[in-house]
């Protein structure tokens, strides 16, 4: 079967987009009636301007879709900076290799310490994080990584460089569940001018990295993309085909897809005001996702302020992350009773916007009738043998 960047040309987005932005009001309703989007030529209609008068009731049919496949649960996990290291130069993000800030690995025992800091917040959920660099996979960092912290963290997923089948199976065998991997933008032109350097810019090859992933055993898929590097609504198009190509491709896996908007990182890199996504057309993105992608999880970052995640909780996102710190060693520097820094982070990947401790998020979501869920998954499901308890 071919894979996804072998099929990403044939797909005419740029027609789905200019479709989109003349939509008629009737093509909307036609959508709306039956509740779900079959097609994304239909999606594409719920992300028109002619929808966004609707947005109240597209967020009642999504929420009704999250609510059935969901429930009222919300999944809470964090992630941990391994590395900012990088041997790529990104013109948007913090770690890239050109930009002056302080460069650190941490250790493994680091890791394990930053680990149990965040259990003793309720975590039980993890997404190790590091910049690509290829010192990370030659020497069994990450496996060893992956096996001192299970005992603790029964749920990891990993956010690193691509990397051959072969090479992602050690880790899986380590015992790591996902695999997350943003395609940043989907367009070919934009990719190219904003990756210069290293090997971030093979662009094929990193949109096929899921597939990859999938064949090494991994039982969680995350995609993305970045909105802000170019048209939204373009990005929106393609990480939604490329959602549908992997239910198809990769049926025995969870897919997960987030939507991160950008935020300040060392660089100075700025968006084009035309590319930016608002608020309200944010909203409107996640509800036609998930009328499109029922079964999908959704993931919102600490990239958003406070009220509009707040109000995104009923209506389609089913992961969040909470307490965020983006740079490497990162929560040793927070104080335990208040969760927040007590020293700057000058080599942090870009700053975040929710800074509430993981307690007050839980509590919030609370608040709304949903239940925040720490751990939804145990080494014991597929070893059929019991964790070690941390000690």
């Amino acid at each position: 079967m071919p894979t996804f960047s072998q099929i990403f040309g044939t797909l005419d987005l740029d027609g789905l987009r200019a479709r989109s932005l003349v939509a008629a009001d009737a093509d909307v309703r036609r959508v709306l009636a039956r509740g779900r989007a079959a097609t994304l030529e239909e999606y594409a209609a719920l992300l028109s301007p002619a929808a966004t008068p609707h947005l109240e009731q597209l967020s009642r049919l999504a929420q009704a879709a999250t609510q059935r496949f969901f429930g009222r649960t919300i999944r809470l996990f964090a992630p941990i900076y391994l590395s900012n290291e990088c041997v790529n130069v990104c013109k948007y993000c913090g770690f890239s290799r050109h930009n002056p800030i302080p460069r650190l690995t941490i250790t493994v025992d680091q890791v394990e310490r930053e680990v149990r800091l965040l259990a003793g917040q309720g975590f039980r959920s993890l997404l190790l994080v590091a910049g690509e660099h290829p010192k990370f996979v030659s020497n069994g960092y990450v496996e060893e990584t992956i096996r001192r912290v299970l005992p603790i963290m029964p749920g990891v997923s990993l956010e690193l460089g691509p990397l051959e089948t072969q090479d992602y199976r050690p880790m899986v065998a380590a015992g790591a569940e996902g695999l997350v991997v943003y395609q940043e933008t989907y367009h070919e032109p934009t990719y190219r001018e904003l990756h210069t350097a290293g090997p971030k810019k093979h662009y094929g090859w990193r949109m096929d990295t899921p597939e990859r992933g999938y064949a090494a055993g991994f039982r969680r898929l995350g995609i993305g993309a970045l909105f802000g590097l170019h048209d939204w609504r373009f990005d929106a198009l393609a990480v939604a085909a490329h959602a549908l190509h992997l239910t198809r491709t990769c049926w025995k896996a969870y897919l997960t897809i987030s939507l991160p908007r950008m935020r300040p990182a060392a660089g100075g890199w700025q968006p084009r005001a035309e590319h930016f996504l608002p608020d309200r057309e944010f909203v409107q993105t996640i509800c036609a996702l998930r009328l499109l992608l029922p079964h999908c999880g959704l993931v919102l970052s600490t990239r958003e302020p406070p009220r509009l995640r707040d109000g995104l909780v009923r209506v389609g996102i089913t992961n969040m992350s909470a307490g965020a710190s983006t740079e490497p060693g990162g929560y040793s520097h927070f104080d335990e009773s208040t969760w927040t820094p007590t020293a700057e982070q000058p080599g942090e990947q870009f700053h975040i916007a929710d800074e509430r401790p993981p307690h007050e998020v839980a509590a919030m979501i609370r608040r709304q009738g949903y239940e925040p869920v720490w751990k939804d998954f145990d080494q014991a499901l597929v070893t059929g043998t019991e964790p070690a308890l941390a000690p």
